[in-house]
């Protein structure tokens, strides 16, 4: 069977039960460098949905579990050792698909908040980002479905793109493990991992 990431040492089981100090929190990323995951669409738990995310040398980076029966508003994305980074929420008693992403696990001074892009004449954009004074901060195009997209900010800049992971030794991975590229000075690594989670929220396989 091929590896999500082949230079890493460890399976699921390991991950659960590895030790923090032997994990990263972030990527280490040097200015002006792009940060380059893989994300695999599977919860570390059993009987949890999620995502479990790699860096470019195969460490834990980032974990989502969700369990299947809990609220299906609200998400939250952690750390290796099961530390929360961000919340994303479903805002409630709103028109539309509209997420609301919290530091932490705080419900006050959201840090952006995500909308569902209802514009028929512009089907190449699937959603946008909005600052706490509603001022568009990113944009979101291409497929999620496809596992192609881009992420751009509010001078056209490319921040953030999804692809899919090449095959390796001539077996491809499908949809479900793929490579999230990060510009970290131009968005926070932890935000591009929130988009992403939003994505599979609007556009996954039960939203296509």
């Amino acid at each position: 069977m091929t590896k999500v990431f082949p230079n890493a040492s460890f399976t699921v089981g390991d991950a659960v039960s590895e030790k923090p100090s032997q994990r990263k929190l972030l990527p280490a990323v040097e200015t002006g460098e792009e940060a380059v995951l893989t994300v695999w669409k599977k919860s570390l738990l059993f009987n949890c949905n999620g995502f479990t995310v790699f860096d470019s040398k195969g460490g834990l980076v980032f974990r989502v579990d969700n369990y299947m029966q809990g609220n299906k508003g609200e998400i939250l994305l952690m750390d290796a050792d099961g530390n929360p980074l961000l919340t994303v929420r479903r805002k409630k008693r709103s028109l539309g698909d509209n997420w609301l992403v919290y530091e932490g696990e705080t419900t006050v001074n959201p840090r952006f908040s995500v909308k569902k892009s209802a514009n028929i004449l512009n089907n190449k954009c699937l959603a946008y980002v909005q600052n706490q004074s509603n001022n568009t901060m990113y944009g979101i195009e291409g497929s999620y479905s496809q596992r192609s997209c881009a992420v751009y900010d509010d001078k056209r800049r490319l921040v953030a793109e999804i692809k899919r992971k090449e095959a390796v030794a001539g077996v491809a991975f499908g949809t479900d493990v793929f490579r999230l590229s990060v510009r970290p000075d131009y968005i926070e690594i932890d935000s591009a991992m929130a988009l992403l989670m939003l994505l599979d929220q609007m556009f996954g396989s039960s939203k296509r």
